[in-house]
């Protein structure tokens, strides 16, 4: 699969990673940049990911012969899944990046991790630890309180090899034992006061089998996996930065070929959504979403569902820049990014959401005119399209209000509006049922009023042809939550209360234009907004469509009058 280069960011707007990575060519410390994205595959990744993935394979790209690595922390084989691998790799690749014959994992590396391990133990600098987890969590001391010395810290390095070699024959039982760095318990830094670094897992792992029953800390690897790969630049988020220092000892401390350099910025955090990966599971395993890839979630397969574009994402992705200061991101400014990206590329179809029937009286018996249309305003080459009219049409409930209120100009009986792309109509006959339901609109159409301009306080209306519409479920997607920063949830509170009960509604009376159902990606409904077909639930004859963001943000409109 070929996927086009994304744009490099204009150079004026240089963030503090690149100026860094900029000095560092320019200097002759490093000939090339080399950076990896590391996931962990227990999860999907989601668009905080995504704001990692671009700087990282962005920042490889700027700069001829520079690379970055696909490299999948796979430490913790009781989590890990390979549907998790597969998606991770499918949402870079639709983002527009490639890793090229760079793809790596964390167990590629395990022989030359537990040979580090063993330098360690050798030099003194790391023992085996009989505490159970839950004694060396309480005896690691507080911020101002230093920790307490394992009493197994004295060993030698004798002994620590032995026992070390029969953690490793799976001769103890998981979490009986521990491998814990020897730095300083009475550090400052909580993560520098004997961290474990190895534990027992009698897991079989799905690429090295039942090899191991030991398996290396996340920051026990990673460090290591960057040396061993000649990573030059580091980057992860603020969380690590307290973790650097170990990360610069444990490398200092062993026969590394190469000493990377740790920098960190900060994560993307989203109004209105959550992006902790063991809440995203909580909502998958409790079923109050539809899978991972539902469109309300934050991950990428979600957007994707949802039609959110790669080219849009980036460009959040870019615009929202690289800092070092924590703060939360308005949602607002990630759909202002793809609707301005589908704005250029997306096509132009009819859609009603919620159908009232219009006949028009004075139109010939049977005749089916053809008005033409453009595919795309905004782009002047795609061509135009030929839409069926007809005597018998669908507009939408909303477009029509009985007892019109003051500043409503749309159809009302006695009142005229234009058809898009069409004829001005007039409702002179307001049709009910039974319970007062206004089921009919008719009128007749002004056969002049085609190529006239409409006149002032006209309102254009959208449409279909009864007989030429073809009928679709339409889904409605809102946001996550109901309360705009999820750290503001009270301690003791229940997170999922916060769900947003209005966060999907389903049109099931929905009609659309024929010629939308073969366009493939996201389009737009004229008057409505930007959708796309539901990949999961959509079929041959039951069209389901997901809007993926409105045209204008009424979100936004809808909260300043709460």
């Amino acid at each position: 699969m070929s996927h086009p280069a994304p744009e490099a960011p204009a150079a004026e707007s240089l963030d503090f990673i690149r100026e860094i990575a900029q000095e560092d060519l320019r200097s002759g410390k490093h000939p090339v940049i080399v950076t990896r994205f590391p996931p962990e595959p227990n999860g999907y990744l989601h668009i905080g990911h995504a704001k990692s993935i671009c700087l990282n394979f962005g920042l490889a790209q700027e700069h001829p012969g520079s690379r970055c690595h696909l490299r999948f922390d796979d430490t913790n084989p009781a989590k890990e899944d390979i549907e998790y691998v597969e998606s991770i790799q499918e949402d870079v690749h639709w983002l527009g990046f490639d890793w090229g014959t760079h793809l790596f994992h964390a167990s590629d590396y395990f022989d030359q991790i537990h040979d580090f391990a063993l330098e360690l133990i050798a030099k003194g600098l790391s023992y085996v630890c009989d505490l159970p987890v839950e004694e060396v969590r309480a005896t690691r001391g507080t911020l101002t309180e230093p920790g307490t010395n394992s009493p197994y810290r004295t060993r030698t390095p004798e002994e620590n090899l032995d026992l070390f070699a029969r953690m490793r024959a799976g001769e103890f039982p998981d979490g009986s034992r521990t491998l814990r760095a020897k730095i300083d318990m009475a550090s400052p830094n909580m993560n520098l006061r004997d961290p474990v670094i190895y534990r027992i897992k009698k897991v079989p792992h799905d690429r090295t089998g039942d090899k191991w029953c030991i398996y290396p800390t996340y920051d026990m690897a990673h460090g290591y996996s960057d040396a061993l790969e000649g990573i030059t630049h580091s980057i992860c988020t603020l969380e690590f930065e307290a973790h650097r220092p170990l990360y610069d000892w444990l490398i200092d401390h062993v026969s590394a070929p190469c000493h990377p350099r740790q920098i960190e910025f900060s994560r993307l955090n989203l109004t209105y959504t959550v992006m902790s990966k063991r809440k995203l599971l909580e909502l998958v395993e409790k079923g109050l979403v539809d899978g991972w890839d539902d469109p309300r979630m934050p991950t990428i397969s979600g957007l994707r569902r949802r039609g959110y574009t790669p080219s849009g994402i980036r460009s959040f992705c870019h615009h929202i820049g690289v800092t070092k200061y924590n703060s939360i991101t308005d949602m607002g400014l990630l759909e202002a990014a793809v609707r301005e990206d589908l704005n250029k590329t997306a096509p132009r179809f009819l859609g009603v959401l919620r159908p009232l029937k219009f006949t028009i009286t004075n139109w010939p018996a049977g005749q089916i005119e053809p008005l033409e249309a453009a595919i795309n305003p905004a782009d002047p080459e795609s061509g135009t399209r030929q839409i069926p009219f007809t005597g018998e049409l669908l507009i939408e409930q909303d477009d029509f209000m009985e007892e019109p209120t003051p500043g409503y100009f749309r159809l009302a009986p006695g009142r005229t509006a234009r058809l898009r792309h069409g004829y001005n109509v007039t409702c002179e006959d307001v049709i009910k049922d039974d319970t007062g339901r206004v089921i009919e609109l008719r009128g007749p159409y002004d056969p002049e009023s085609r190529h006239s301009k409409p006149k002032k306080g006209t309102a254009v209306i959208h449409w279909l042809s009864a007989a030429h519409a073809v009928p679709a479920e339409v889904r409605l997607y809102d946001r996550l939550l109901t309360v705009p920063d999820p750290n503001d949830i009270p301690d003791g509170t229940d997170w999922t209360s916060t769900l947003n009960p209005e966060s999907l509604d389903i049109l099931g009376q929905a009609h659309v234009e024929p010629a939308a159902l073969t366009s493939p990606g996201t389009f737009q409904f004229e008057r409505l907004g930007y959708f796309c077909q539901d990949s999961k639930h959509s079929q041959p004859g039951k069209p389901v469509l997901n809007r993926t963001v409105t045209l204008k943000d009424t979100w936004a409109k809808a909260q300043a009058k709460v």
